[in-house]
């Protein structure tokens, strides 16, 4: 028996209108990372990513809910992230995150009441308010907190994202089954 456990209420707004979600989306910056960014003397940029947020973006994927990065940055160390992740969907560098999941969402015929979005600050709103399911990490703006359907405990790059996903998997039915699946052994994820 799981030891998560999410209110009802939030259980069904987290399984959206259309009663199952296809896509998650997440911002990087403050949700997948502490939202500092590092910038060593040669320019290069250096991020920390939480290994529990990373193995959640993997258990959606199993799940049948596709993880999908939209973040205003480009940088070699995001790109590599989500290589290392098998993430089949990511925007880089986006000012517009609107404009850049509307093409998305035509291109995989997705629609809005199919999915979640996570993020953290204005930029993110657009995408927060369109979203069948709306979530903050703890530190984000409070502007964002105010249009989240949850806001998680943890702050980003510290658990948020994976607090997300699971709330996300619990809600669509498939938490339990990949939890036993993980005890019998550690190589399924």
């Amino acid at each position: 028996m799981p030891a998560l456990h999410f209110p009802p209420e939030l259980l069904l707004q987290a399984q959206g209108p259309a009663g199952g979600l296809k896509a998650a989306i997440f911002d990087v910056d403050g949700v997948l990372t502490d939202g500092r960014v590092y910038i060593g003397a040669d320019g290069e940029g250096v991020k920390a990513f939480s290994t529990l947020d990373g193995h959640g973006l993997k258990l959606l994927r199993q799940a049948g809910i596709e993880p999908v990065v939209i973040t205003g940055r480009d940088s070699p160390a995001v790109r590599r992230r989500v290589a290392d992740l098998g993430l089949l969907e990511a925007v880089y560098g986006v000012h517009d995150k609107l404009a850049a999941a509307t093409e998305l969402l035509a291109r995989r015929g997705w629609e809005w009441a199919e999915l979640a979005a996570i993020g953290d600050d204005w930029p993110d709103l657009p995408l927060l308010v369109r979203a069948a399911f709306a979530c903050a990490p703890a530190n984000a703006h409070a502007e964002v907190k105010a249009v989240a359907h949850h806001v998680t405990t943890a702050t980003g790059g510290h658990g948020a994202a994976r607090e997300f996903c699971d709330l996300l998997l619990v809600a669509c039915g498939r938490y339990e089954a990949l939890l036993r699946g993980h005890l019998h052994s550690l190589d399924t994820a």
